[in-house]
């Protein structure tokens, strides 16, 4: 990292405004929702037990590297600009190995756009089935997009993205 320590910025990460989900049109939907606005407390916990118990099992980094964190930037600045443009610090999200912070913008119940920062300044990004729509399809990332040219724009000129 560059001025910051990687644990200054965890501290601050940690003050973050969370993601939050779209309010969902649909009976179905909104029956997701009140029991996600129930769980999302205690999903990290639940999570995190789950993988020391081996029920569950996940490692390594997302696919669809975008690129790394310019030079002329900093974690801080581009997660800041992220947060300005909607972005919210998405916790109960798989931790891939070395990240740093998990962000995501909703753009629906049942979408929503996801970035991870990790600590060697790497950006991997992609667009999927919201957790709270489709739990088993993201789990599975049934859907999952790249949708790179969407996430060169956003970053504006933070990243130096690889071809």
């Amino acid at each position: 990292m560059q001025s910051e320590s990687v644990e200054q910025l965890k501290r601050w990460i940690r003050t973050l405004p969370r993601s939050r989900m779209q309010y969902p049109q649909t009976y179905v939907a909104r029956i997701k929702y009140i029991f996600w606005r129930l769980i999302t407390p205690v999903h990290p916990y639940i999570r995190d037990l789950m993988l020391r118990l081996r029920v569950v099992s996940h490692g390594g980094r997302q696919n669809f590297l975008l690129g790394k964190i310019a030079p002329h930037s900093s974690v801080k600045e581009f997660i800041s600009h992220l947060v300005e443009l909607g972005y919210g610090n998405h916790f109960v999200a798989w931790r891939d190995d070395g990240e740093l912070v998990s962000l995501r913008l909703t753009v629906s119940f049942m979408h929503q756009y996801h970035i991870r920062i990790y600590e060697d300044g790497e950006v991997r990004v992609h667009f999927e089935y919201t957790p709270e729509c489709y739990p088993i399809w993201h789990l599975k990332e049934v859907g999952i997009e790249d949708r790179r040219a969407e996430f060169v724009t956003l970053v504006g000129g933070h990243v130096d993205v690889i071809l």
